[in-house]
């Protein structure tokens, strides 16, 4: 195992110490200073420095610095003489408990097999995981991070609740470096590591499949924006799809605004709501022959809305989406973008512990995809005699 970077750091002051090249009294480098020389966030230098607090080589005094002590302790007793005994300690430094916080209990579609390889993966890193939900609310996300603080948390796994303002206790853990990993989403803006799939190229291979079948008339169903980066760029996939093609969207088939499957609502109104929104906009657009919703959720409400209307899939409308739960809830399998949830899960995990060991790691971590075909798909064929514009 590598020495993680705050050891590094801890051992190259101690040995300063011993060797006088920092006598008693000495100023220490500041965090900000050994962040910069080391090359890693303040975090990690914090902790060498807490480190030596620990064992008296030195001491803090508030509002000038860190010093050397006067009084040095035994230096034949800190560091093993055996480099197999140092690892062991350094790897039991590190491990400890971990918070994970989610909008609510993931589903059979998405989410739950990426918590449990998380949980898996940690507990092969000896991490214990401390779980709390926020039903997609900003106030419980923020009282969640801060009741991990006090839980004295290693690091937190954040699934960002939707939303155009960040939480203030989100935003103070990436400035204070604090170990970190967004799963699902990025924060515009934030330099906070995330582990997200590539939505724009699949919405974008999703939206050309289905021009492959023969539509053209193609509408993008999903809940607001509202500054959410999975979303966003699902959308900006089927746009490019359509600009790419040479075809302009029509802005009346980008329906944007289901609220059915947002914990922070009363589900069973929205879902009600969510139907005769659905009922109009197929009335309104006749000429709609396939639908992309941006959840599996979107795409069974969306189903039975057109059942209601005595209309069959795919003989008269074609479905596709993102994730799917397989054969066990539905005879109808949608074509589907299927997100690599144990890929996630896993990427999450190690980018998590490197953190935690002082390591910098790569900000945005994309994941890639699979394009599924199921049987809500038709193929409309242009008539031998037809010819196209």
């Amino acid at each position: 195992m590598e020495t993680p970077l705050y050891e590094k750091i801890y051992l190259n002051l101690l040995k300063q110490i011993e060797t006088g090249q920092l006598q008693p009294r000495d100023q220490v480098p500041t965090e900000k200073e050994l962040a910069d020389q080391y090359q890693v966030s303040r975090i990690t230098s914090k902790k060498a420095l807490d480190k030596l607090v620990q064992i008296g080589a030195i001491e803090r005094i508030r509002g000038k610095g860190s010093y050397v002590s006067d009084t040095l302790p035994d230096f034949g007793t800190l560091v093993p003489k055996n480099d197999d005994e140092q690892i062991v300690r350094q790897s039991q430094a590190v491990n400890g408990l971990i918070g994970v916080i989610i909008p609510e209990f993931f589903s059979d579609f998405f989410g739950r097999k990426m918590l449990r390889t998380i949980e898996k993966r940690c507990s092969e890193l000896n991490l214990n995981v401390l779980v709390k939900l926020t039903y997609g609310c900003q106030e419980e996300e923020e009282e969640a991070i801060n009741t991990m603080i006090q839980h004295q948390v290693k690091g937190i796994i954040i699934y960002p609740v939707n939303g155009q303002h960040y939480t203030a206790s989100l935003l103070r853990l990436v400035l204070e470096g604090f170990p970190l990993v967004l799963i699902d989403r990025h924060l515009k803006g934030i330099p906070a590591c995330s582990v997200y799939t590539d939505n724009k190229t699949a919405a974008q291979n999703l939206t050309e499949f289905l021009f492959t079948q023969g539509h053209k008339h193609i509408a993008f169903v999903s809940p607001p924006e509202e500054f959410t980066s999975s979303i966003e760029e699902r959308i900006q996939g089927f746009i490019t799809a359509f600009s790419q093609k040479g075809i302009g969207v029509n802005p009346n088939y980008l329906l944007t605004n289901m609220f059915s499957t947002s914990p922070v609502f009363n589900q069973s109104d929205e879902f009600f709501e969510d139907q005769i929104k659905l009922r109009e906009f197929i009335e309104e657009n006749p000429h709609v022959t396939a639908f992309i919703t941006c959840e599996y959720e979107i795409a069974c409400v969306l189903t039975q809305v057109l059942k209601s209307l005595g209309k069959s899939i795919p003989n008269d409308y074609t479905i596709a989406c993102f994730d799917h739960p397989g054969t066990l809830y539905n005879d109808l399998i949608f074509t589907h973008i299927q997100q690599d949830e144990e890929l996630i899960g896993t990427k999450t995990v190690e980018l998590l512990h490197k953190q935690i060991h002082g390591e910098n790691v790569p900000i945005q971590n994309m994941i890639d995809f699979q394009l599924v075909e199921g049987n809500t798909v038709s193929t409309i064929t242009m008539p031998a005699n037809s010819h196209s514009k």
